[in-house]
């Protein structure tokens, strides 16, 4: 993630191919030179597969099955191709006595090969023919999908909220330039008529719901900016986005949470787990059971049809996609997906501030340079934002209207500049009156911080 971003998927799907492709030909040059050694690496690959399946978090008796299957069948298909091989080159290299010209292939063994080729086309087409099919149902589903209108609509957007500098993030962030962090290799395709979302664990009444009842409840819109732990100080792994949605509160107290419970653990589709604190789900604040973004149906990649949003944590406690279960417990009882890869299980957003315009290293023009960016501190607020300039005094910026404590704050400053080389840096603090941090940490185990600084030359 630190060195490819969010390209990481296509980077880790390309270096399976191009190093499967590279121990499949090497275990056929072995098993041609002596039979057994192919076989033995392509084993060995399926054990080391086996290993890194089994040894996940929250891995199932069942999800050891594929390795399995598949070095198996690799072994098979090995096994089978080199025995055609064996008997095919013999004979296309033999000569024949009596007329001198290259003999016949063996026409039964070329025939065999390529029908083995052809069955595992055909398997491997029926097998992408499923999938396409499952994602162009849930397309479908989502395109004729009418949301519901809000039964508490969204707050209205104060005029001030939205600062007229050229190039600073929009206040809303558009679905398509919206973020996406998650461990699914294929965006999972639900069907939504048999979506269902479970309530288990720790409850007086376990409960499900289905997608008809879940859109039947009273609506909730709001704005609510979520970000990644992931986000470096000054990264984009950010975004400000109109949420509709049913409030897990409400669902959580019709299934009665019992005493001693602090966690929710929630679970995706494709079996990603993250740990919310119970007093997060059940306080005042609009964590919610969302269906909407932007005033349309969540996208598939963002977690269709349904996911959870909620303001004030990262988004690996919280911001579970394609939810299907919640289950409440306890911290001491549970771990989620990241928690036993060293990072923290609670995950509170920490006071950032970022600088948008100019970026970094870029030439302007001497005199007042226009700077401008975003602050955030969900579900505290910013009350005010700082600039300075080669580590000289703090400079207030003008803070914009803020549409929430949840969401970010835009900010803009016109700072005189001469001809030279400038470092500049930006602070915020929160409405408790606690300025974010300037000391350096890395983004695990839960958060980055530090202070945003760029270079520019005025010239």
């Amino acid at each position: 993630m630190q060195l490819f971003g969010t390209a990481d998927k296509v980077v880790l799907v390309a270096s399976i191919v191009v190093v499967a492709g590279f121990l499949a030909a090497l275990a056929g040059i072995l098993e041609r030179r002596r039979h057994g050694l192919g076989l033995a690496l392509a084993g060995l690959a399926g054990a080391a597969g086996l290993t890194a399946v089994v040894t996940r978090a929250q891995a199932s008796p069942q999800a050891a099955l594929a390795p399995i299957v598949a070095a198996v069948v690799t072994m098979l298909l090995l096994r089978m191709l080199i025995r055609r091989l064996d008997t095919w080159v013999p004979r296309a290299s033999t000569v024949d006595e009596h007329s001198g010209e290259q003999a016949p292939l063996a026409r039964r063994s070329f025939l065999n090969a390529i029908s083995g080729t052809a069955l595992a086309a055909v398997v491997g087409g029926t097998v992408t023919a499923i999938l396409t099919r499952a994602t162009a149902v849930a397309a479908g589903f989502r395109s004729s999908l009418a949301l519901p209108a809000p039964a508490t609509p969204p707050q209205t957007v104060p005029a001030g909220a939205s600062l007229p500098v050229p190039g600073i993030s929009p206040l809303v962030t558009p679905n398509t330039d919206f973020y996406r962090i998650d461990t699914a290799l294929t965006v999972p395709a639900i069907d939504p008529p048999s979506w269902k979302l479970k309530v288990t664990g720790m409850v007086e009444r376990e409960m499900e719901l289905d997608f008809a009842e879940l859109l039947a409840k009273p609506m909730t819109e709001r704005h609510i900016t979520i970000a990644c732990v992931s986000n470096n100080v000054g990264g984009d792994l950010i975004g400000n986005a109109l949420w509709l949605g049913w409030p897990v509160r409400e669902l959580l107290a019709m299934a009665g949470p019992k005493a001693g419970a602090d966690m929710v653990l929630s679970t995706s589709n494709d079996g990603w787990t993250a740990s919310t604190p119970l007093e997060a789900l059940t306080d005042d604040r609009d964590a919610l059971l969302a269906v909407g973004m932007n005033g349309e149906p969540l996208p598939l990649e963002h977690g269709f049809p349904v996911r959870m949003i909620v303001p004030g944590l990262y988004g690996f406690v919280s911001a579970t996609k394609w939810l299907t279960e919640l289950k409440v417990t306890r911290f001491a009882d549970d771990t989620a997906y990241w928690t036993p890869r060293g990072w923290s299980d609670h995950g509170p957003i920490k006071t950032q501030s970022r600088i948008d315009v100019p970026r970094s290293g870029r030439t302007v023009q001497p005199g007042k340079v226009q700077f401008g960016g975003v602050a955030w501190a969900q579900h505290r607020g910013i009350e005010r934002v700082e600039l300075r300039v080669n580590r000289g005094a703090w400079q207030s910026a003008q803070l914009a209207s803020a549409i929430s404590t949840d969401t970010w704050y835009q900010w803009q400053i016109g700072i005189d500049l001469q001809p030279g080389d400038y470092e500049i840096q930006v602070r915020a603090t929160d409405a408790s009156g606690q300025p974010q941090t300037e000391d350096k940490a890395p983004v695990a185990p839960d958060g980055a911080t530090g202070y945003h600084t760029i270079n520019v030359k005025v010239a």
